[in-house]
């Protein structure tokens, strides 16, 4: 039965919004190795100075028990209570170039009159196209660039961008039915799912965020403020190095998908929408087996509680 009740509300007294201006989507939720979404979506909080045009209603789209909204305690009294935050803003870029921003987590319920929601704001505000990012981990190394799959119908990104292009069916998130949906209705949209090291999936990577950044500048034109994450990016990786060196079969776990990668980079061709003729395909790929021992090495190699040098997690 289709949902008929109102899942948005206008913020009164919002900026007026320009015509033509992209849409940036960012979603947490399902995947997000490295914490790259939540992590971009902090850093345009505090860079972009979003203004909220249409706040999302957590009573109808979120489910509380899986994603508990967060509380502060002092000794014998709350003295916060932090919901979550699904809005569309007014923001603008180091360059005071304006654009749009619906950020924050990923629906739980009513997808489709979500992405009706979106389509009608879309049309209202007749944007240039809408781009958006998520994450997931692969068995790359962490000493070679982020790589990302793209998809959308600009095919100069994905000439560009795209360095890994599967035929597989994988569980959808909110941002794939937004995707599908704009490119029904004719709208330019590209996705781009950022391929993170899977042994620092589960840490805040700035890397990953950094990635993130970048790909959306690609697509929209924008410049982002990332001196900040930039330099939290040095220090991590400076200690990500640091527990590699000190750790003789994590150094052959990383030299390992180093070549791979390598063979891979030498091997793919950005006009083919395989990569199967003489370069690297999914063969080439370690196994389920070698990827659960190579994390399970790696976890039991890793300090825990604050002697964590990575990160999160």
């Amino acid at each position: 039965m289709p949902f008929s009740g109102e899942i948005h509300e206008r913020v009164a007294n919002a900026p007026a919004v320009p015509r033509g201006l992209p849409l940036v989507l960012l979603l947490t939720g399902f995947t997000d190795a490295g914490n790259a979404v939540s992590g971009l979506i902090e850093h345009l909080r505090e860079t972009a100075s979003p203004q909220p045009i249409a706040v999302f209603d957590n009573d109808v789209l979120l489910d509380y028990r899986a994603r508990r909204p967060v509380v502060s305690f002092d000794q014998d009294h709350l003295t916060d209570f932090r919901p979550a935050r699904l809005e569309l803003s007014l923001a603008t870029d180091a360059l005071g170039q304006p654009f749009l921003l619906l950020a924050g987590y990923e629906p739980d319920f009513a997808w489709n009159a979500f992405a009706d929601t979106v389509l009608d704001l879309a049309a209202e505000f007749e944007i240039s196209g809408l781009s958006w990012v998520h994450s997931i981990a692969m068995p790359v190394p962490h000493t070679r660039p982020i790589g990302t799959t793209v998809s959308g119908n600009r095919r100069e990104l994905a000439v560009v961008h795209s360095v890994w292009r599967p035929r597989t069916q994988v569980p959808s998130t909110a941002g794939h039915l937004l995707e599908y949906r704009f490119a029904e209705r004719g709208e330019r949209v590209v996705g781009f799912v950022l391929l993170v090291p899977h042994y620092l999936a589960e840490t805040e990577n700035p890397e990953a965020v950094i990635a993130a950044a970048d790909k959306l500048m690609a697509a929209t034109g924008l410049v982002l403020m990332l001196d900040e994450v930039q330099e939290r990016r040095i220090d991590y990786l400076a200690k990500v190095d640091e527990q590699v060196v000190g750790n003789d079969e994590l150094q052959q776990m990383v030299h390992n998908l180093e070549r791979r990668y390598d063979a891979y980079m030498a091997g793919r061709n950005p006009e083919d929408d395989s990569y199967d003729e003489g370069g690297f395909n999914e063969r080439d790929l370690p196994s389920a087996d070698e990827l659960a021992a190579e994390l399970e090495r790696y976890l039991a190699s890793r300090p825990s509680g604050d002697d964590d040098k990575t990160g999160r997690g």
